[in-house]
C-alpha cells in the first residue's frame, strides 16, 4: 500500500491553508490531492494515498469523512478538488470501471418486504447477471444465508442485514469492493467469519477496503490502516504503530477493587505509577511501563489480601489515539 508515512509528531488539520503538492500515486485505489466541500463544509481534505490488492482499514470516528470519501471512489460524487482513480480510471465517468466496484454503504438499503435470496436477485439483476437466482445462492452461501429461508429481511437483526448487505454486493464479482461501517451490529462469531471472507477476497487479488470507527476490529481485519480524522488523512502503515506512537506518554488505567486505597498506596511505593486519582471504588492511574503493571497487580493483590474487580486501560482506544494524531494531547 503506498500511503503518506506515520507521522513522527502529531498532525494538526488546517484546511484554511494552501496544500502542499503530492507526487502522484498509483494502485488499484489512487487518490491524489483529492478534496470533497459542502458550500463552507470541508468533509474531506487533500486526501492523498494508494491501495492495491488484500485487505486495508480505513479508520475514523463517525463523522470523520469515511463515506464521503467512499462515495467518491465509487463515483457517487465528484471531487472538489484532486482525482480519484479506481483501476486506472474515473469512477465518475466511466461505467465500465464503476461495474467492477462494489460497495456496502453504512446506510440500510434493503427492502423489506423481500426475503433474502429475492433481495440478493434483484441486486444480480441489476448487474445483468445471465443467473441472478444461482448468483445469488452462491453469494448468500458466502455470508453464511444460504438456509435463512423466506423470512423476509424487515424482520432480520442488525446482523443478518448487514450479511445481506455484503451478499448484495458480491453478485457481480467485483475487483474492488469497499465497506462503510460493516461489521456493526454482527455478534463476536459473525465478525470473525465476515473478516475471514474479507481476507480470502483480498487474498483472491481483489480491493477490499474497510472502515471503522472501532480500534479493536482494525487490528483484526489487517495491520494496513489509514487514519482519517476531521476530513484529513493524518496517518497510515501498520496499525501497531497507531498505539506505538503513544509510547512516550503515560498509560491510563482504570483498576477496581475491595480496597482502592490501599492498592494505590503500593502501586506508588514500588515505582509502578506516576500518578493516581482516587474514587469510591476504584482508581485510575498513569503509568509508563503498562507491561509491569500488568504483571505485578495480581500478584500485589494476592500479597495485600484484596480483590481486583476490573482493569480497563483507558487510553487503548481510537479516540485517544486521535487525540494524539490530531491535537497532541
Amino acid at each position: 500500500m503506498n500511503a503518506l508515512p506515520l507521522p513522527s509528531a502529531p498532525v494538526v488539520p488546517d484546511s484554511s491553508t494552501a496544500s502542499t503538492p503530492h507526487e502522484p500515486v498509483t494502485g488499484m485505489i489512487a487518490v491524489n490531492g483529492a478534496s470533497k466541500f459542502f458550500g463552507s463544509v470541508v468533509a474531506v481534505s487533500d486526501a492523498t494515498f494508494a491501495i492495491d490488492r488484500g485487505v486495508t482499514a480505513l479508520l475514523g470516528p463517525n463523522g470523520a469523512g469515511k463515506s464521503t470519501l467512499f462515495r467518491m471512489m465509487c463515483g457517487l460524487t465528484p471531487t472538489s478538488r484532486g482525482t480519484v482513480r479506481v483501476l486506472g480510471e474515473d469512477p465518475r465517468h466511466d461505467r465500465g470501471v464503476r461495474g467492477r466496484i462494489a460497495l456496502v454503504p453504512q446506510q440500510d438499503a434493503l427492502f423489506d418486504h423481500l426475503d433474502a435470496m429475492a433481495m440478493v436477485a434483484v441486486s444480480a439483476r441489476g448487474h445483468g447477471m445471465a443467473d441472478p437466482v444461482g448468483v445469488a445462492r452462491r453469494a448468500l452461501e458466502s455470508v453464511d444465508l444460504a438456509d435463512v429461508g423466506p423470512k423476509p429481511v424487515g424482520e432480520f437483526s442488525k446482523g443478518m442485514r448487514q450479511r445481506v448487505k455484503v451478499a448484495c454486493a458480491l453478485v457481480n464479482d467485483p475487483d474492488v469492493l469497499i465497506l462503510d461501517e460493516p461489521l456493526t451490529g454482527l455478534d463476536p462469531v459473525q465478525r470473525r467469519r465476515m473478516i475471514a471472507l474479507f481476507h480470502r477476497l483480498g487474498d483472491d487479488g481483489r480491493c477490499v477496503l474497510v472502515s471503522s470507527h472501532v480500534l479493536d476490529e482494525v487490528a483484526r481485519l489487517g495491520s494496513r490502516v489509514l487514519v482519517i480524522a476531521q476530513g484529513r488523512l493524518v496517518a497510515s502503515g501498520d496499525y501497531r504503530d497507531l498505539r506505538a506512537l503513544m509510547d512516550d506518554r503515560p498509560l491510563r488505567i482504570r483498576i477496581a477493587s475491595s480496597e482502592p486505597r490501599r492498592l494505590a498506596t503500593a502501586l506508588v511505593g514500588r515505582g509502578l505509577i506516576s500518578a493516581v486519582t482516587l474514587h469510591d471504588d476504584h482508581v485510575v492511574v498513569d503509568t509508563l511501563d503498562a507491561d509491569a503493571v500488568g504483571r505485578q497487580l495480581a500478584p500485589l493483590a494476592i500479597e495485600l489480601g484484596l480483590r481486583l474487580t476490573e482493569i480497563s486501560p483507558l487510553d487503548d482506544d481510537l479516540e485517544s489515539v486521535f487525540r494524539y494524531l490530531v491535537e497532541g494531547r
